[in-house]
């Protein structure tokens, strides 16, 4: 339940009373006008849900608030307004999409990247925060509503103080921008009438069709996709489609996508490929879909993550089967490649954007100098000059989905799946040495270690035999993961060149090179490059499984098809950790890297390794379809029977 508190000092009665009727057409469930910041801390202490704040000074859209209350970031949401620092009025400073401080113009010292919009949405996780800023801010001031009672003249609204001591609290807070549609403050009659013009002469729906599209979205998927995604958005949304629907459609084209790339044949190729394309353009959809319905859920984002790395891990297996049938040799080994250089590409993104976060919301420091800073200075400058050929090459050579998926589709059709993998291998490749090398030198430079601000354990995905083990003070976590890299890759190398004479006792050796780095699971996580673990371990882990099946003869598809489980078991964390989620709820059931790979040494060394390899992949992924089950379905269900039987009522279903 959403509950909306206008602050009628900060405005004419009148504002106030439409910026009321405003919130409940944004489908607020509860609206109240309220005379102080003492009355409004003890509204927000009595809330159970979020609660939008703001002046009666606004002059917007309803769907400008709408848009601020369904806000998929978390936990506060604070509307942000482009144009020059207004006197009187709390300008603010963002990093990373963060207000990362806010205050008077002169508190910011001429860095002011915008103006606090006059309104914002608080989360159940921050409103003691905003009570606190609330109540200390009533008993420092005269209260606003009695201030000419008493002689006292404040140019600077109450909701602008309670947002900057607000933010001065450490409470984590995002921006929320306004894009095609109007908001604008008024401190006078005539700005109330050039505001309310420019309301009116834009139409709302047809605004946030367009807003629906990404601001900054990669090549292909600008020039390509977005040209025309929304007309399709549109229809989906008057055929009354859900995302979770639209997901589902673009994962059946992915899947009949690999089915064709597996057939072969040139028809069949050119069909894939544009089944591909189509399956892409519904993956924006989907998103699209969720902004334009505002119909935002943790269950379909953590789906949309999800299904986006199945269905790309699909067409690869399409692929390498396909190039196996034609005769190439190597089909399924360049697929499995993909697939790990994949998956430990996005969780080394995953990691340094969680330390890229945590560094903006530390206080600022005074640059070193260094290459590194020198570097991010440089970095920032191309990511601003949106449009130029800089700013393109630079969102390209990242190897982002939609090129991806662009490219395996045009080589495939062209030429033939053995070329589509390595394409795409060799992109992946590219990429993840171009972004390593750059994302090391500005990590050095930041110096913030990040790991130590989650639960490492379970990012780690240590089991516990990893925790059981005694700590080295020396080389500390990161070394020790490296190390544990470097062993998996030379019993894969030399299980390649003689895996008919290479003893499978072996197996047993690698084993206790990759336990290195379960030596450092309880050692702290505070360097500033020790953001690269759970890319490290993950890669560790990918190849240990794929030397065990080489050295035990598994065939290749079945190698493909446990890796594929344990990428699904990893991107669950990835995308727990993104939506604040935690733990799956049979997380201890997967054994931890080190426990599953203790099962496929002694597999190994048994000589099953082919059945050990396959009843621990479908083990793993019942385990894993249990957990969705109890996280999605089974608990959220019984969530709800428990609040109906307590008489709860009202509310909307999520999205």
């Amino acid at each position: 339940m959403t509950l909306a508190l206008v602050l009628t000092a900060d405005g004419s009665a009148d504002l106030a009373d439409r910026l009321a009727g405003q919130c409940r057409h944004a489908g607020i469930d509860e609206v109240r006008l309220v005379s102080d910041l003492a009355a409004l801390a003890d509204l927000a202490e009595s809330a159970t849900g979020p609660v939008l704040v703001t002046g009666a000074d606004l002059v917007a859209h309803t769907a400008v608030l709408r848009h601020l209350v369904t806000s998929p970031a978390e936990p506060t949401v604070a509307l942000v307004l482009a144009g020059p620092p207004v006197p009187g009025r709390t300008v603010v400073r963002e990093d990373r999409g963060q207000v990362v401080a806010a205050g008077p113009p002169a508190a910011l010292d001429g860095e002011a990247t915008g103006v606090f919009g006059g309104a914002l949405r608080v989360d159940p996780a921050n409103l003691p925060v905003l009570v606190a800023a609330a109540r200390a801010l009533a008993a420092e001031v005269v209260p606003v509503g009695a201030a000419a009672a008493h002689g006292v003249v404040d140019d600077e609204p109450a909701v602008d103080r309670l947002f900057a001591d607000l933010v001065a609290r450490d409470a984590v807070t995002f921006a929320h921008r306004v894009r095609l549609l109007v908001a604008r403050r008024i401190a006078a009659a005539d700005d109330r009438a050039a505001a309310e013009a420019a309301v009116a002469a834009v139409d709302p729906d047809r605004a946030e069709l367009r807003l629906s599209v990404k601001e900054r979205d990669d090549f292909f998927t600008t020039f390509f996709v977005s040209t025309w995604s929304p007309y399709v958005t549109k229809a989906a949304a008057q055929l009354r489609l859900s995302p979770t629907t639209v997901t589902m459609i673009s994962v059946a084209f992915a899947v009949v996508a690999a089915l064709l790339f597996g057939a072969g044949g040139r028809p069949a190729l050119v069909a894939g490929a544009v089944l591909l394309y189509l399956g892409f353009v519904l993956d924006c959809v989907d998103g699209q879909l969720a902004r334009y319905t505002r119909t935002f859920s943790a269950w379909g984002g953590w789906l949309d993550t999800m299904a986006d790395r199945a269905k790309e891990f699909i067409v690869y297996a399409g692929l390498g089967y396909g190039a196996t049938q034609a005769g190439f040799r190597h089909g399924w080994a360049l697929a499995i490649a993909a697939m790990a250089v994949q998956t430990v590409r996005h969780m080394s993104d995953t990691w340094y954007g969680a330390m890229h976060d945590e560094a903006a919301r530390r206080p600022r420091v005074t640059p070193g100098g260094g290459f590194g800073d020198r570097l991010s200075a440089a970095s920032n400058r191309v990511q601003a000059d949106v449009g130029s050929v800089t700013y393109w090459l630079k969102r390209t050579v990242v190897f982002p989905i939609g090129e991806r998926w662009a490219l395996i589709a045009l080589a495939a059709a062209l030429f033939d799946q053995r070329v589509a993998l390595f394409a795409v291998l060799t992109g992946m490749v590219l990429a993840l040495g171009y972004t390593a090398a750059l994302r090391l030198l500005r990590a050095r430079s930041m110096r913030v270690g990040v790991l130590n601000t989650v639960d490492t354990s379970l990012h780690r995905d240590d089991g516990p035999l990893a925790r059981a083990l005694p700590t080295p003070r020396w080389p500390g976590p990161l070394g020790l993961a490296v190390s544990a890299v470097l062993v998996p890759a030379v019993l894969l190398g030399l299980a390649l060149l003689g895996s008919d004479s290479l003893p499978r006792w072996t197996a047993l050796v690698g084993l206790g090179g990759l336990l290195l780095a379960a030596a450092g699971a309880r050692a702290g996580h505070g360097g500033a490059l020790d953001w690269l673990v759970p890319a490290a371990l993950r890669a560790a882990e990918y190849l240990f499984a794929i030397a065990v099946g080489v050295l035990g003869g598994v065939p290749a598809w079945l190698v493909f098809g446990y890796v594929f489980v344990l990428t699904l078991h990893h991107y669950d964390l990835t995308a727990r950790l993104e939506k604040r989620k935690l733990a799956p709820p049979l997380h201890e059931a997967t054994l931890g890297w080190e426990g599953r790979s203790a099962v496929l040494t002694l597999s190994a060394i048994t000589g099953i390794a082919a059945i050990g390899m396959a009843t621990l992949g479908i083990y793993l992924l019942v385990v894993f379809v249990g957990s969705v089950a109890l996280a999605w379905v089974i608990r959220p269900a019984r969530a709800v029977g428990a609040a109906g039987s307590t008489g709860a009522v009202g509310g909307r279903p999520p999205g």
